[in-house]
């Protein structure tokens, strides 16, 4: 009896699994991942993109189950708990970045100098299938060299970074390009900084009562 053909999706997340580095689909673009855990991937993911490495690398999760992966484990003590986990009932899964403390055993390529992460549940149906299928979440920065423009159609995908990675999953439904996620930090109870405005209007947040900080 011969082998069924392997598909698209099952090499991304076996590339994924074994520590590769994949291109794959999110609600906004096409991303740049490797499982978390998987310093020596992150860094490759850096080096495709010439990202600088001060930059923390963003993560997406397949469920609610996954936030534990990333997350501090011991963060009763942070102000902004109580408000990251309304933002996340609020608008998860959904385009919406929200910056928590990170698990310290995780790679340093994922988190800031103060030891925060970028995370959001994707309501991408096949990037949620592949985190779920590799059991890891996955990092997700815009699948392009730095200082280009982001893709939603994989035409456009930059020769250097399909020559780079191990994988490319076109997916179902295609990205919705426009915007990246929206990201922001909560601080205090119901009060949050927004670091990046994108795909979920800021004003959304307002409407729902979260009061907003801007960056300087």
């Amino acid at each position: 009896m011969a082998c069924e053909k392997e598909s698209s999706l099952d090499r991304a997340v076996r590339a994924a699994v074994n520590g590769g580095c994949i291109v794959y689909p999110t609600e906004t673009f096409y991303a740049l991942g490797a499982k978390i855990g998987n310093a020596e991937a992150l860094e490759r993911i850096i080096g495709i993109k010439g990202r600088p490495g001060s930059k923390p690398l963003p993560v997406i999760i397949g469920n609610m189950a996954q936030l534990a992966q990333v997350a501090d484990e011991n963060t009763r003590a942070w102000p902004g708990l109580k408000c990251a986990r309304e933002l996340m009932e609020c608008f998860w899964p959904g385009p919406l970045s929200i910056v928590l403390p990170v698990r310290k055993t995780l790679p340093p390529q994922l988190s800031d100098a103060q030891g925060f992460v970028s995370v959001r549940l994707t309501p991408h149906p096949a990037a949620r299938e592949i985190c779920l299928a590799a059991k890891t979440p996955l990092v997700a920065t815009s699948a392009n060299v730095s200082g280009k423009a982001p893709v939603s159609d994989l035409t456009f995908l930059s020769p250097t970074v399909r020559a780079g990675v191990d994988a490319v999953f076109e997916g179902e439904p295609r990205p919705a390009g426009g915007l990246a996620s929206t990201v922001v930090k909560p601080v205090a109870d119901r009060e949050v900084v927004v670091c990046r405005a994108g795909a979920l209007p800021v004003e959304t947040l307002a409407r729902q009562g979260f009061r907003l900080i801007e960056t300087p």
